[in-house]
């Protein structure tokens, strides 16, 4: 028979479990919390942009680095894991920096770990936008990843990107690779595999987790889990509904196209008599006016004004008595 465990002894393995997840945690730490893709303000400009050793716009240094691998502003020499020395004294500023990254463009404190981790797991050394695909050097915002097929996003794609990620590229949610419905899809490639289609001898299924994508090795999810839609177009075959007769459902988009043109037919014809009747109101009209204007002329031609200028009379051309 085994010992009971006492208190003490599960109280310490309760310890050393909770230990051992946050040691895990730290490692999985999310690109949007991590402190090399921290949201900075400039000092000069005032313009939000990621942590930067130089400011994106203007250039600028700032007053306040903040370390790109551990997040800190301020060295408290609390342990002996500095380069340079400052017994005593809490370095800030350029004092605490040691080191610029060339893949997220932020400053490194002068901290040994830091120095010597950060460059080979900076979770930024290979993010290039899958929209833009523009790097952190092409833009001055904040790198993302996408929820669904875990690609590197840029501030401005994000939420584009991942309204429509979760579409896949055929137009049924059936196998790739046979006519079975597709349980397991992929959200790299957009598309869905049966559970014969999607064992690879390429890439080992991990235990406890989903088999990998056949083609690309990302992991897939269950079909049934996402909100996945298929791909529909609006033209051709798909504009003739479900109950489409004829050659692939043909036949019913040209009895559409043959009714709309019909239509805009006898829109025109329409057209053409409301301006033919608006030309026959202005004839009438006009040939009114013209009988008016010679009733007119008859009732004055009888009146004598007498001699006048406009009868061609002159003050000069009177006879002389």
């Amino acid at each position: 028979m085994p010992k009971k465990k006492t208190g003490a002894r599960k109280k310490a393995e309760n310890r050393r479990e909770r230990e051992k997840q946050i040691r895990a945690s730290r490692a999985n730490i999310d690109l949007a919390k991590h402190p090399c893709n921290a949201s900075m303000e400039c000092d000069k400009c005032q313009r939000r942009q990621k942590n930067r050793a130089f400011c994106y716009f203007c250039n600028s240094v700032q007053k306040l680095p903040i370390c790109a691998q551990c997040g800190k502003t301020k060295c408290m020499m609390k342990s002996s894991d500095c380069v340079i020395k400052h017994a005593g004294v809490y370095s800030t500023g350029l004092a605490m920096v040691g080191a610029i990254c060339d893949f997220c463009e932020a400053w490194v404190c002068h901290g040994r770990k830091c120095l010597s981790t950060h460059a080979c797991i900076c979770p930024l050394a290979d993010a290039e936008c899958i929209e833009c695909e523009r790097s952190v050097w092409d833009h001055g915002g904040r790198i993302f990843a996408c929820s669904f097929c875990h690609n590197f996003l840029c501030e401005d794609d994000q939420f584009e990107h991942q309204a429509s990620c979760q579409v896949l590229e055929a137009e049924t949610f059936k196998c790739v690779s046979c006519n079975r419905l597709g349980q397991h899809s992929c959200l790299r490639c957009k598309a869905c595999f049966c559970d014969d289609h999607v064992r690879s001898k390429v890439f080992k299924q991990e235990k406890g987790k989903e088999p990998p994508c056949p083609k690309c090795g990302h992991e897939t999810q269950q079909t049934k889990d996402l909100s996945m839609s298929t791909r529909s177009l609006k033209f051709g075959r798909q504009t003739g509904g479900e109950d489409a007769d004829g050659a692939s459902g043909y036949d019913a988009y040209w009895k559409n196209l043959s009714s709309s043109k019909a239509g805009d037919a006898g829109d025109r014809d329409d057209e053409y008599d409301e301006y033919e009747a608006e030309d026959d109101d202005e004839d009438e009209n006009d040939e009114g006016g013209k009988d008016s204007d010679t009733e007119t002329t008859d009732v004055f031609s009888n009146l004598n004004l007498g001699r006048t200028y406009a009868s061609g009379y002159a003050h000069y051309e009177e006879p002389e008595d």
